[in-house]
């Protein structure tokens, strides 16, 4: 198992050179299916690796992890600021460069994409407007119902302004609002899991909720733990199981 990051990936969208970081499988020569894991608000490329053991849990699978840096973007094109495309900078520029550098499973079956808090917005978001891209989509303590969101304080209404524009709900980058039009025959496997005393305790209900008066189906996970980092390390090792038998990858233990 190799970690690396990588600097100056060609991202078109957001006009400048980014980073991230990836988990390299030591076995096997591949083709390797991708996880595209993303960080919250506060986190970046590296947070992953430096506040869970993701490398540890990663040993033994043929997997590919790429963790990129989106900032404080909400994996969204802004509606305000042309070079903050966060989304196209994900689904179009990091994947085909990914494909390129790397030997992937090209092709939906060989892609899925999990976060945690904004980053579990950003999957799950990702997943449902993109489809032919990703075949499963997990979301940690998900940042899920956006005009909630931004009426929790002025800075929160003013940077939702700037990214998402006067309203939210209804709109292209609102999660309920893309399962509801979901093609079902298309539609990705989808995990989420929240902790009992997290803040977005009751908005993940609700979108658990709404999921199933549309038949979207899905895995749903309450269990002890808050919205911090030694629930995430736990749940990661929830979902990577889950994500694995999605993906069709099966573990190879480590040689002694």
């Amino acid at each position: 198992m190799a970690v690396c990051e990588v600097h100056g990936g060609v991202q078109v969208a957001l006009w400048k050179q980014t980073s991230f970081t990836v988990i390299l499988p030591e076995k096997g020569d591949g083709p390797f299916p991708v996880l595209y894991l993303l960080h919250g608000l506060s986190g970046d490329h590296t947070v992953w690796v430096r506040r869970t053991s993701i490398e540890r849990y990663a040993q033994d699978l043929p997997l590919i992890i790429v963790m990129p840096d989106s900032a404080r973007g909400w994996y969204t094109d802004s509606q305000t600021c042309p070079t903050a495309a966060f989304e196209t900078a994900i689904v179009r520029d990091l994947i085909a460069y990914v494909d390129r550098v790397f030997h992937t499973v090209p092709g939906r079956a060989g892609r899925a994409i999990a976060g945690l808090s904004m980053g579990g917005y950003g999957a799950l978001k990702l997943a449902f407007k993109h489809p032919h891209l990703f075949c499963a989509a997990g979301c940690h303590s998900g940042a899920l119902i956006l005009d909630e969101l931004r009426s929790i304080g002025p800075e929160w209404a003013r940077e939702f302004e700037l990214i998402f524009g006067p309203q939210a709900a209804g709109g292209p980058e609102d999660v309920l609002t893309l399962a509801e039009r979901l093609d079902p025959s298309e539609a990705p496997a989808v995990w989420m899991d929240i902790g009992l005393e997290d803040g977005f305790l009751e908005m993940n209900r609700r979108v658990h909720a709404h999921f199933q008066s549309i038949g979207l189906a899905h895995e749903y996970h309450e269990w002890p733990g808050g919205h911090a980092w030694d629930y995430w390390d736990r749940s990661i090792q929830q979902l990577l199981p889950w994500l694995c038998s999605v993906l069709g990858v099966t573990p190879v233990p480590q040689t002694p």
